[in-house]
């Protein structure tokens, strides 16, 4: 979770992933993915994986922490999150075979625009939070993840 301070407030950066992937298609994600190996570390997994997806560096990324596991209901995934510190004003490089774009919103704007829904996503209800900035909808594992942060970091919003 590539966290950066600009003109005072915290931004998260995100990827919305290809429309036409078979899991989790078209929606806003955190970069990330799976292990190479059984016994990488998960910290390097998460930083390989955003230098692969948007071309940060592991160099460029101070890790400062880590949020508890988030499951996934319909593909069954456990992300482990971490955050990490970036400078801001990064030109990014998305992977063509998995990245749309790059999103860099706002944690205010986030906060701002919360709201409870009840989703319907092949077939299955689910209940969520999701969050909303000028309609990108972030919904699912991701928006739990980012309640956990927002949780974490309410003091100093």
């Amino acid at each position: 979770m590539p966290l950066y301070l600009d003109a005072g407030d915290l931004h998260a950066v995100f990827t919305r992933r290809r429309a036409d992937l078979k899991r989790h298609a078209g929606e806003i994600s955190f970069p990330g993915g799976r292990q190479d190996e059984p016994d990488e570390d998960l910290r390097t997994t998460a930083l390989r994986e955003a230098d692969e997806e948007i071309g940060l560096q592991p160099r460029d990324v101070e890790l400062v922490g880590a949020l508890p596991p988030v499951g996934t209901f319909v593909t069954g995934y456990r992300i482990f999150p971490f955050v990490g510190v970036i400078e801001p004003g990064r030109a990014w490089t998305p992977q063509p075979s998995e990245v749309d774009e790059v999103l860099e919103l706002s944690l205010p704007a986030l906060a701002a625009g919360f709201e409870a829904r009840r989703l319907l996503r092949k077939g299955v209800p689910i209940k969520t939070p999701t969050y909303t900035v000028a309609g990108n909808l972030v919904w699912g594992a991701t928006a739990r993840i980012v309640e956990s942060l927002l949780e974490r970091l309410r003091p100093v919003l």
